[in-house]
């Protein structure tokens, strides 16, 4: 019988609940303890998680966490700035880590981050990113067999509401992690990469801070030139005004059914929000032990997980990720390469870990990976401040 990995997990906040249905459900894991200040947090853990031969454990320091025996690897859910403490201190107790996107904020901590995990002998992976999305992966399988040439170009564009989702004061300040470019961003370039083969050259990019009341970045767009000489064209939103799932036929990013009805939600319920204080308050109601759990049976979904719409322009082919699959426009005729139906959602992001954990098969999305993504993130912030190209110099291809 297949032994599920037995995961630990540092931070119970917004991150971990949109990983929860994965981390719950799918099978190759299993949740056995947590770290985090918030008392109701770590209540919350233990009774969703404990059996009756086995009692969840949960801690109020990352440390004490860490120093737990019975966890095999850590899912690092803290907020961007601690990354490269708690990723180091895993490592340093033998724990293999899967931290969330960004990596980190600087190359000089994730290059540490790598070091942490080369001299412990574990494994380091980043995500959940998009680009772990079946669709995607299934793209870039199709790019990689040579089938319809080289990618030549890449379009990607995101309009969401992201801005106007209550935030901590972290959050709206660019120098703590804030802003779409790092927390968006991380998702829609770690997604050209995978697409346009991972080695970017050059980085043109403006940003947007179009709101005065939300005073860091809300928007990006950005040009993309690879080794090969493909280009990628990015374009994000987090305004609140458009929404581009309206061209995915309204199939949100988790591959919900979503309501065209409900435009402008986001913003309505930052009405009568008049301090930091108060917003902080108001996220914390969605977060675990707070918000009712997300420990329930899978609900039905119409597809995969996305990212807006994207489009890769092959040499002979144009490719269309979809939440059911790859739409694959060739010279004379379309058909939709089709995937089956998740049965848990994120499931690749287990999938990759386990892999790589049980069976030392290299990630694709390992510490270098990740470093490499962000660089491009850093890039945009940097164009867009100096008002020119930056080249890059710590890009990989996918393994």
């Amino acid at each position: 019988m297949t032994e599920p990995l037995r995961l630990g997990v540092v931070g119970l906040g917004r991150a971990f609940m949109l990983m929860l249905p994965t981390l719950a459900h799918h099978p190759l894991v299993r949740l056995v303890a947590a770290a985090d200040p918030r008392e109701e947090a770590r209540r919350q853990f233990e009774s969703d998680f404990s059996r009756p031969d086995a009692p969840a454990r949960s801690y109020d320091s990352v440390e004490k966490l860490c120093a737990d025996d019975a966890v095999e690897a850590l899912y690092i859910a803290s907020p961007h700035q601690f990354h490269v403490a708690h990723v180091r201190l895993a490592a340093a107790h033998g724990k293999h880590v899967l931290v969330e996107k960004p990596m980190a904020l600087t190359i000089a901590d994730c290059q540490a981050m790598i070091e942490a995990a080369d001299a412990a002998g574990v494994h380091l992976l980043v995500g959940h990113s998009h680009s772990y999305d079946a669709p995607y992966l299934k793209a870039s399988e199709l790019i990689r067999s040579g089938r319809f040439g080289r990618a030549r170009m890449i379009t990607a564009l995101n309009h969401t509401d992201f801005l106007y989702r209550p935030r901590r004061p972290e959050e709206l300040d660019t120098a703590q992690g804030g802003g779409v470019v790092f927390s968006q961003g991380a998702h829609q370039v770690d997604i050209a990469r995978l697409l346009g083969g991972g080695l970017v050259s050059t980085v043109r990019a403006t940003t947007g801070r179009f709101d005065p009341a939300r005073p860091t970045e809300g928007a990006y767009q950005a040009f993309l030139t690879f080794s090969d000489g493909a280009s990628a064209t990015l374009t994000y939103s987090g305004y609140g005004r458009y929404d581009s799932d309206e061209q995915l036929g309204w199939i949100g990013e988790m591959g919900q059914r979503r309501d065209p009805e409900s435009y402008g939600t986001a913003r309505r319920g930052l009405v009568g929000i008049s301090t930091p204080e108060e917003e902080a308050a108001l996220k914390n109601t969605r977060t675990y032990g707070v918000a009712k759990s997300s420990v329930a049976p899978l609900s039905a979904t119409l597809g995969h997980n996305h990212f807006g719409p994207i489009t890769v322009c092959c040499e002979q082919a144009d490719l269309r990720p979809l939440a059911e699959g790859v739409m694959v426009y060739a010279d004379d005729r379309r058909w939709l390469e089709t995937l089956p139906a998740p049965t848990v959602p994120r499931a690749e992001v287990v999938d990759e870990l386990y892999a790589a954990v049980r069976s030392g098969i290299a990630p694709l999305h390992s510490g270098a990976w990740g470093m490499a993504t962000l660089e491009v993130c850093l890039a945009i912030l940097e164009s867009a401040r100096a008002g020119r190209e930056i080249a890059l110099q710590h890009q990989i291809a996918p393994g």
